[in-house]
């Protein structure tokens, strides 16, 4: 598993940590804010690149509770935003219109 660049919890990161202090990297926010320091986040053509070397690979997104910001998600991130963002989060049509926007990038490879 990686972690998919472009998921929606990227962008969430992206829009509270970088967009109002004039950073524009996602993948510096990512490094800094995702996980632990120095976090790594890759886009699906940047994971293609890591695995050139193999014959067959499929890379897939999966949608975890951080990405539909459900309950218990994202537990350093707190805030009132987040809180109001937490109830009026539309979970069904994200599942529906963004099923490849997930932080959990699945790669699957072959030799």
């Amino acid at each position: 598993m990686f972690y998919h660049k472009w998921s929606l919890v990227g962008l969430m990161l992206w829009m509270r940590y970088a967009l109002l202090t004039g950073r524009r990297s996602l993948r510096l926010t990512c490094a800094a804010h995702l996980e632990s320091p120095g976090t790594k986040a890759y886009s699906a053509a940047e994971a293609r690149q890591l695995f050139a070397a193999f014959g067959e690979v499929c890379i897939t997104t999966v949608l975890p509770h951080g990405d539909l910001l459900e309950p218990g998600a994202g537990q350093r991130h707190q805030g009132a935003l987040l809180n109001l963002a937490r109830k009026i989060w539309p979970r069904w049509l994200i599942r529906r219109f963004f099923p490849n926007a997930g932080l959990f990038m699945l790669i699957e490879a072959k030799k």
